[in-house]
């Protein structure tokens, strides 16, 4: 059996930090928001294996087209696709939490920051950006990577599976993410890997920077969906860098 332990320090830490907007000196007037997957971290592949695993043990086939088809989805919209068949919510439930233990048992082996992540955290920290996480996943998912790559205290708000009706490409997510930050969508900036991030970015009207560092998808159809910036990794960005994309003329 599976053993997975919740991570109550970190979702307090976030918590806390969430609900105490009033204690800052200084309004920050600019955002980042960021998904995980890909962006933050790549644990793809663990989630490959995860999903690979509950298929198998559902006699489905899974392969790495479907798994591309449906990343940065929500496991309510993903499963029935997977399945292809009438599925209560229940169900849906129940087996998402399945392949999500699957997933947590094998990233708690250790799951490290992309290149470049951690100094730009720092970087729009210092520069007075406030920062969130705007995720399809869970909130486990989530407090567990936070408290693996020690990244929570960068964090202002975090905004997960539960918080949200309607996965990317629907803007929901991001613009959930400026509410419990405080900032109006269009002060925001998005960091996403996946077409879909792209376009909820672009829907919920903020800026947007997307990263083919671990290559889902290619940098010009990254552009095409609408990033404001294409970067092969984050190292190639500082909170300038960043702060310049409203000195631009794209919408």
């Amino acid at each position: 059996m599976l053993r997975y332990f919740a991570a109550p320090r970190i979702s307090k830490v976030i918590g806390m930090i969430a609900t105490s907007d009033h204690s800052l000196t200084a309004k920050p007037t600019r955002a980042a928001i960021w998904d995980v997957d890909g962006t933050l971290v790549d644990t793809a592949e663990l989630h490959f294996r995860a999903w690979e695993r509950l298929c198998g043990e559902l006699k489905t086939p899974f392969s790495r087209a479907d798994f591309a088809a449906t990343f940065g989805q929500r496991n309510p919209e993903i499963i029935p696709k997977l399945l292809r068949g009438p599925l209560d919510d229940a169900e849906i439930a129940r087996l998402g939490n399945l392949k999500e233990d699957y997933y947590r048992h094998a990233a708690q082996r250790g799951v490290d920051l992309l290149p470049g992540v951690r100094p730009l955290l720092a970087s729009l920290q210092a520069a007075g950006f406030r920062q969130g996480i705007g995720s399809s996943a869970p909130r486990a998912n989530l407090e567990l990577i936070l408290e693996l790559t020690q990244s929570a205290p960068y964090f202002t708000a975090v905004v997960a599976m539960e918080d949200t009706q309607r996965g990317k490409p629907d803007p929901e997510v991001f613009l959930t993410a400026a509410k419990k930050l405080g900032i109006e969508p269009n002060r925001c900036v998005v960091f996403e890997d996946a077409i879909a991030g792209v376009q909820a970015a672009r829907a919920a009207g903020m800026k947007c920077v997307a990263v083919s560092f671990v290559g889902h998808h290619p940098a010009e159809k990254l552009a095409a969906a609408g990033a404001h910036k294409v970067v092969a990794n984050l190292a190639e960005l500082d909170a300038a860098a960043v702060a310049a994309l409203w000195d631009g003329a794209g919408s």
